[in-house]
């Protein structure tokens, strides 16, 4: 197979030729890894390839099908994790047995090829750690590709796999597929599995999943890995029917909240504005019914709950490394924002802590209230078309903890709000300008992820944009 045909198929394309016996796993694999010789030296998505590959099980929904995996939080069993940092930068961390949506994802069938890069511990909203560098938007080499998933969506978009591993703990998963004109979902609070290694991640906030190109690979994917581990400490019902099926039914008229001024955050640029109302005209040409809303909630509140969730998240996780590892942090091991928030964390109280989960619960409430009048909220994903690299610096010393939070979600203001409510958010192109994608944001009640899929299906139809082609692009 040559690389064109192998980048223009989905996941379920490839795995649908596998199955007819017109191309073989080891195939697909092999152009895989042409297609990193190809565009990795222009992009820097994939930072250690795995040879021989993780083998996925052959009766799996994507069996043969190519597969990349985040350096953050999945743990794939005799495979060093990095994290992006330098503190880790030997190797030597080594995480004796998968993670159990690692174990999910090899039953799927996927072939496991390389690990992609993410910014240190995966506190930025771009991949530009002082590790591996920085990762680049097959769109425009000198934007950035998103963060902190960033390796993994500028991959997928590139064509060197159709789908790879991703998580999400401030919109880690929507903030790269908007940069980089992919389909990315953030399941609800529970839905995916984070055992064994973690319970309750950035308190609750956390979750895991995967970026993709296309819908339907959103949904049987979804289909193959939803469903709490043995022991979580976090559950969700389970839906009432698969996925997969969902995205086959018609959509039911929907009641769309259209946020066009999200509360206290800044004006999106004009083309995403743009995004939005023809999205919103497209939806009411299907029968939806579409009013300019938007939710109330305690701003101040989140900011200071959701900065002590990020900070004890840094401190844990650098505190852990020097146990494990026997390596002082400084700044020889550890980006300058990074050893600052790390240090604001360790400055926090029990009663910080204690705050967080009561904002997070009175935002739930407050958003969820606001969701029984509407079926899904229609937003902006980004501010702007995705940033210049080097505009979010994490090693700027210039900057202590609240310097770096504040920077950081001025330039995110329309994500981290579903990490702190556990809402499913999904994120999809929506056109595109000055030959960058433009991308819109959708959210439903909790549990709800088949109603965005189903209206991500249908944007999907009316605006195809599969026919988006970065630069870089393997073929």
């Amino acid at each position: 197979m040559d690389l064109k045909d192998y980048s223009a198929h989905d996941a379920t394309g490839l795995a649908d030729l596998v199955r007819a016996g017109e191309v073989s796993g080891a195939e697909l694999t092999d152009c895989a890894n042409r297609a990193i010789d190809s565009v990795n030296g222009s992009i820097n998505a994939v930072v250690r390839r795995l040879d021989p590959p993780v083998m996925g099980d052959s009766e799996g929904a994507f069996a043969g099908v190519p597969f990349l995996v985040k350096d953050l939080v999945l743990a794939v069993g005799g495979v060093p994790q990095m994290m992006g940092t330098r503190m880790l930068a030997k190797g030597e961390f080594i995480p004796p047995t998968d993670s159990e949506l690692f174990t999910r994802f090899r039953k799927a069938g996927l072939n496991t090829i390389g690990i992609t890069a993410t910014p240190e511990f995966g506190f930025n909203a771009t991949t530009e750690s002082v590790l591996p560098g920085p990762t680049r938007n097959p769109y425009n080499l000198d934007r950035s590709s998103g963060g902190s998933s960033g390796g993994s969506a500028a991959a997928v978009a590139a064509g060197i796999v159709p789908v790879a591993h991703a998580n999400d703990g401030g919109g880690s998963i929507r903030i790269p597929a908007a940069s980089c004109g992919l389909i990315g979902l953030k399941p609800s609070r529970g839905r995916t599995p984070l055992g064994p290694y973690h319970g309750m991640p950035l308190l609750g906030m956390a979750c895991e999943f995967a970026v993709t190109r296309t819908v339907r690979d959103c949904a049987a994917l979804l289909d193959a890995v939803a469903g709490p581990d043995i022991g979580a400490t976090q559950g969700i019902a389970l839906p009432t029917q698969s996925y997969v099926r969902a995205i086959a039914s018609d959509t039911r008229p929907l009641k769309v909240a259209l946020v066009r001024q999200w509360p206290k955050a800044p004006a999106v640029e004009r083309q995403i504005d743009e995004a939005l109302q023809r999205t919103a005209r497209l939806l009411e040409a299907q029968g939806h019914v579409i009013e300019e809303a938007a939710p109330v909630y305690d701003v101040d509140a989140f900011m200071r709950a959701n900065f002590s969730a990020w900070m004890s998240f840094l401190a844990v996780g650098v505190n852990g490394l020097k146990a494990a590892m026997g390596r002082e942090p400084g700044p020889d091991v550890l980006e300058a924002v990074t050893l600052a928030c790390a240090q604001a964390g360790n400055a926090l109280t029990a009663m910080d802590i204690e705050d967080v989960f009561a904002v997070m619960n009175a935002m739930s409430r407050s958003l969820g209230v606001f969701l029984t009048r509407y079926d899904i909220i229609l937003m902006p994903a980004l501010k702007r078309t995705p940033l210049p690299l080097g505009y979010l610096d994490q090693n700027d010393a210039s900057l202590d903890a609240h310097g770096w939070y504040d920077r950081l979600f001025d330039a995110i203001p329309f994500t981290a709000q579903f990490n702190m409510t556990g809402l499913p958010a999904l994120t999809l192109p929506a056109g595109m300008h000055d030959e960058m994608p433009v991308p819109i944001q959708m959210v439903a009640g909790m549990g709800r992820e088949d109603v965005l899929l189903q209206v991500a299906r249908d944007l999907e139809r009316l605006q195809p944009w599969r026919a988006f082609r970065p630069k870089v692009f393997a073929q």
